[in-house]
């Protein structure tokens, strides 16, 4: 008998970790999304970067075969399944052939094994999927053909583990509301007689799903004796550590921008990246003043009533940018709903001043929404800015909670519009303030249909107690998966990572843009050169001639 098979019913939590767990709950999400997340978070896990994770989630419909799984396990075609809409992977895991898919609990547990025991590891596993089965009046079998649980003599939960370096991936499916016909397109864990069922068809009815799921992270981690992470942490990760620039290398930049009475991004949003944007003699500058009218919960500049707008200070952020040489300059400004126009008079009068005093400069606008006003949105779409930047800052459900005075709906409308107007349109999104998976692929999806192709998504970090608390801090590997996530959705720029902010290296994202346009833009030229040279080989020299190497001036 295995030690799967014996395992008592009243079988004690154990203590051995006695360390926090991080909940990832990723929502609905392909498989390949989702294996990829695995493989980075357990390379965090193994170079210490992270702690112990355990990722809650359902797959669009999937088959995986593991090591054990062989052709004849599955019983279409792979044409069939494709137009079925069912994906197909070979993974590393242990175990034959499975199926995911909605309605389905899949747990993927990523944790240093102290203890390097891997059959103990499957007993608290397959005892934490038991313990929740027994919560609803069921009775678990274990073990009663290999490894997963049973229940009535069908099978209800299947289990596939794999290991690197003591650190653990893959791991449960529960079948919670499951449409077990998807099983019938396999051989399911290589048994022909094997019967599949799933808590509802034993219930007897539709089951809350967010509740087993609630219920498993409960008996997962009294069994292996996790204790959840409290949010918010106390304390910062290391990565969100920032070296202190010397004074030397920033007091120039300062005493000069105090000079011309401008203000700037790095100052008043007391931005993490001030120092390293100092010493490279950047800066983003806010025009209109230090005092906003709205009351966004999450800010930290000022809120009250502003002055009159400076007359002088377009000509100021002109001289300041011509002394610092910048080849890109971010001009954004406070929410001005006391104004008219909004302030937008006022970006336009800047940037013209800026373009006359160093054009060569490009130019970036990050933009409040204006209420809507389309004259005012137009002023600044007119002036041609290199870049319309206006920030979402949140995703939908979360928006009203931390912009209590704006609209997301709006906010969309005010990017489209500049869109429409042919701009290239950058958005920000502040990551940590409680959004689920969903929902952030939601909000990505709504940036992009309304012509967003830029993108910045930073870790959201509250300025003082007083404003939004940090509901997560998300570990760089999140950042670079959204990033994927994002380039693959059709975005051309995205930067995301811990410390990104909307102007954060905004000349960089520009620069790669269009050093990307050039690339196509060769490239074209180099195809229809082959196929003029293909249509007139008699004409010499003109074969393998390159954007690079052809004389300037040829067409």
């Amino acid at each position: 008998m295995s030690r799967v098979q014996a395992l008592p019913h009243n079988t004690p939590p154990r203590t051995e970790y006695a360390t926090p767990l991080e909940i990832l709950d990723l929502g609905r999400i392909e498989y390949g999304e989702a294996l990829d997340f695995q493989k980075s978070r357990v390379s965090s896990r193994i170079n210490g970067v992270t702690g112990d994770t355990l990722l809650l989630l359902e797959h669009e419909p999937v088959i995986t075969m593991g090591r054990g799984g062989l052709a004849e396990h599955l019983h279409v075609s792979e044409e069939h399944l494709r137009r079925q809409g069912v994906g197909l992977f070979w993974v590393e895991r242990g175990g034959m052939a499975t199926f995911h898919g909605p309605g389905q609990l899949v747990a993927y547990p990523i944790i240093l094994l102290h203890e390097k025991d891997l059959h103990l590891y499957m007993e608290k596993l397959l005892a934490a999927i038991a313990a929740v089965l027994r919560s609803y009046g069921l009775e678990p079998q274990l073990g009663v053909h290999g490894p997963g649980v049973w229940v009535n003599g069908g099978k209800i939960a299947s289990v596939g583990m794999a290991v690197r370096k003591w650190v653990t991936f893959h791991g449960m499916a529960l079948n919670v509301n499951t449409d077990i016909g998807w099983f019938g397109l396999i051989t399911p864990c290589g048994n022909p007689t094997e019967r599949i069922t799933s808590m509802r068809q034993e219930l007897g009815h539709d089951v809350d799903f967010a509740e087993v799921s609630r219920r498993f992270v409960r008996a997962f981690a009294d069994e292996f004796g996790f204790s959840q992470r409290p949010e918010p942490q106390e304390r910062r990760p290391d990565w969100l550590t920032v070296r202190l620039q010397p004074e030397a290398s920033v007091g120039p930049v300062e005493d000069m921008l105090s000079g011309l009475r401008l203000h700037t991004v790095c100052q008043e949003a007391m931005c993490p990246n001030k120092g390293e944007c100092f010493a490279r003699g950047t800066s983003t500058f806010i025009i209109l003043g230090d005092v906003c009218t709205r009351g966004c919960r999450y800010c930290a500049v000022g809120k009250g009533k502003p002055e009159a707008p400076d007359a002088a200070e377009p000509d100021h952020v002109a001289q300041a940018v011509q002394r610092m040489k910048l080849r890109h300059a971010v001009i954004t400004s406070v929410t001005r709903d006391d104004l008219p126009d909004g302030g937008a008079g006022h970006f336009v009068a800047v940037m013209k001043a800026v373009r006359a005093a160093s054009p060569h400069t490009s130019v970036e606008v990050l933009v409040p929404d204006f209420q809507g006003n389309r004259d005012a949105i137009d002023a600044v779409c007119d002036v041609r800015p290199d870049v319309f930047n206006h920030n979402l800052e949140a995703v939908r459900r979360i928006f009203a909670q931390v912009r209590p005075r704006a609209s997301y709906d709006l906010s969309l409308k005010v990017l489209a519009h500049a869109a429409e107007r042919g701009l290239r349109v950058k958005s920000g999104i502040m990551l940590g303030l409680g959004e689920t998976w969903d929902e952030l692929r939601q909000t990505l999806a709504d940036l992009h249909a309304h012509g967003c192709r830029f993108l910045t998504l930073g870790q959201y970090l509250a300025p003082s107690t007083a404003h939004v608390p940090v509901a997560r801090y998300l570990a760089p590997d999140e950042f670079d998966h959204w990033k994927r996530v994002a380039l693959d959705m059709g975005f051309t720029g995205v930067a995301s990572a811990p410390l990104v902010r909307s102007s954060y290296r905004a000349e960089a994202m520009l620069e790669e843009q269009a050093a990307a346009s050039r690339l196509q833009h060769c490239q074209a030229d180099d195809a229809s050169t082959d196929a003029t040279v293909a249509g007139h080989q008699g004409h010499q020299g003109r074969q393998g001639m390159s954007c690079a190497t052809r004389p300037q001036g040829i067409a």
